[in-house]
C-alpha cells in the first residue's frame, strides 16, 4: 500500500465504520477499526487508521481549539480529554538570528495537561480502549508515555501498567505515573527490552498496549501538524518550509507525515507546501539517521544505546517503516547530535524563556547542525518542535544551568557578592 505524498484517497471498504477502517501499510489488507482489538495486519505490519472523507482546513473552522477542533481528521467526535492540544509556537528572535534562518518558531509541547506531546495520543487512544471495552491500559516507556498514560487512564477511570527501564528514567516522569496510580514495573533491560514485553502481554490479551505501535496513538499526534500549519499560516500567510523534530520511536514523523498526506488528497494542501520533516537522534542512539545515510528501506536495532536525552533513548523505533518514507517524501533529512550540543541548545531555548527536557532541545541542536552545513538554507521558515517540558527532567536541568551561589545573610554582603556598587 502506497505511503507516497501524492497517493490518492482510498475507497472505503466494506469493513469500514463510518468511514473509519484501519489497513496494513504493507498489503493494503483491510480491517474494522472496532470490532477486535488489533495491533498489527496479519503478517505482523503496521496498520493505519484510514479515513473515506480526509479533511479540509474548513473543517476546523469554529471548532473551538485543542486536539478535538480536528475532529473531523478523528475517529471520534470527543475523546477523553483533560484538555490538551492549543500549545504556544513560540518566537526566537535571537536563536532566529544566531542560527540563521528567515524565520524560526518554537512549537512547544511541553505545555500539555502532563508536559508532553503523548497527550495527543492519549486522548484519542484511550477513547478506543473504552470504545473497545478493555479493563486495562499499558505500555513501555522512556517517562512520557507512562506519565501520559496513568494521566488519562485515571480520567477514564481504567486500571494502567507501565514498564520502564530501571535507572534509566527521569524522576520527574516516574513521578507522574506513581501519583497517577499506575502500576509500575522496572524492567532490567532497556526501552526496547520493555516493549517486547508490553508487546507479548498485548498478544496475549492481557494489556490493552497504547504505545505507538497502536495507531490510534498516531491520530492524536496528528493535530500537532495542524495546529503549526494553521498558526503559521494565519501569523504569515504561508506554510513553514521546514520542520524538525527529535525522533525516539518516529510516532510525531510519522503522525506529521499522515497528517499532510490527508490534507493533500482533501485538495486542502498543495504536495509543494508540506513542510520538509527532517528528524534529529541522539548520536548513541541514531537508528534512523543511519538508515536515513545509507538509503536502508528500514532500520536496524541498535541493542546498546545512550544518551542524557532520556526521551529519545531507543533503538529500534517501531514507526520506522511509516516514518522513512515521511522523511524521504517531503524532502527533509536525518541527522544526530552530540549530547553536548543538546545541552547547549537546552540552554539557548531557556534563555528565551522556553524550558524543555533535553530530548526537546535536539530538534534545536540538529537544525544548528544542518545550517552550519548549509542544508538547511538562510532563507527558510523553520519550526522546531520541543516535545517535553523542562521539569520532566529536572536533574538534568539543574545539571545545564547556573548553580545556587551561597552568600552571608546581609545585603551588604549580597551586594558586594554581585557587584553593585
Amino acid at each position: 500500500m502506497s505511503l507516497e505524498l501524492t497517493a490518492p484517497t482510498p475507497a472505503a471498504p466494506d469493513v469500514a465504520e463510518d468511514g473509519v477502517w484501519l489497513a496494513d501499510i504493507e498489503t493494503g489488507e483491510t480491517y474494522a477499526p472496532f470490532d477486535e482489538i488489533r495491533y498489527t495486519g496479519a503478517d505482523g505490519n503496521l496498520l493505519e487508521v484510514r479515513y473515506a472523507d480526509p479533511p479540509t482546513f474548513e473543517d476546523f473552522r469554529g471548532q473551538g481549539s485543542g486536539v478535538w477542533r480536528y475532529h473531523a481528521a478523528l475517529p471520534f467526535d470527543e475523546g477523553v480529554s483533560l484538555p490538551e492540544g492549543n500549545t504556544p509556537l513560540h518566537r526566537a528572535p535571537r536563536l532566529r538570528e544566531s542560527i540563521g534562518v528567515r524565520s524560526l518558531r518554537i512549537k512547544h509541547e511541553g505545555m500539555n495537561p502532563t508536559g508532553s506531546f503523548k497527550d495527543r495520543g492519549m486522548t484519542v487512544g484511550v477513547r478506543v480502549a473504552q470504545k473497545l471495552g478493555v479493563g486495562r491500559l499499558a505500555c513501555a516507556s522512556t517517562g512520557n508515555t507512562s506519565a501520559a498514560l496513568a494521566a488519562y487512564g485515571a480520567r477514564g477511570g481504567m486500571q494502567t501498567l507501565v514498564l520502564l527501564p530501571a535507572g534509566k528514567v527521569a524522576a520527574g516522569k516516574v513521578a507522574q505515573a506513581a501519583l497517577h496510580d499506575a502500576r509500575i514495573l522496572e524492567v532490567d533491560g532497556n526501552f526496547d527490552s520493555c516493549l517486547d514485553i508490553v508487546q507479548d502481554l498485548a498478544q496475549r490479551g492481557e494489556v490493552y498496549l497504547l504505545n505507538s505501535l497502536n495507531p490510534f496513538r498516531l491520530e492524536g499526534q496528528k493535530t500537532i501538524g495542524l495546529e503549526i500549519l494553521e498558526e503559521f499560516r494565519d501569523d504569515n500567510g504561508r506554510f513553514p518550509d521546514r520542520i524538525v523534530l527529535p525522533v525516539g520511536n518516529a510516532g510525531n514523523t510519522s503522525a506529521l507525515y499522515k497528517a499532510f498526506r490527508e490534507l493533500v488528497q482533501s485538495g486542502a494542501l498543495d504536495p509543494a507546501e508540506v513542510p520538509k520533516l527532517t528528524g534529529v537522534q541522539a548520536a548513541g542512539s541514531a537508528p534512523m539517521v543511519e538508515a536515513v545515510e545509507h538509503g536502508w528501506e528500514d532500520i536496524e536495532r541498535w541493542n546498546e544505546v545512550e544518551t542524557i536525552a532520556t526521551a529519545i533513548r531507543i533503538g529500534n523505533p517501531v514507526n520506522a517503516p511509516k516514518a522513512l518514507p515521511g522523511i524521504r517524501g517531503t524532502g527533509g533529512t536525518a541527522v544526530s547530535v552530540a549530547d553536548d550540543a543538546i545541552t547547549e541548545a537546552q540552554r539557548d531555548l531557556a534563555k528565551e524563556g522556553i524550558g524543555v527536557e533535553p530530548a526537546s532541545a535536539a530538534s534545536v541542536a540538529g537544525l544548528k547542525k544542518l545550517r552550519e552545513k548549509g542544508v538547511v538554507d538562510s532563507e527558510e521558515d523553520v519550526v522546531c518542535l520541543t516535545t517535553g517540558h523542562l521539569l520532566k527532567d529536572p536533574d538534568a536541568a539543574y545539571e545545564a544551568g547556573n548553580k545556587p551561589e551561597p552568600v552571608p545573610n546581609d545585603t551588604t554582603a549580597v551586594l558586594e557578592h554581585i557587584g553593585a556598587e
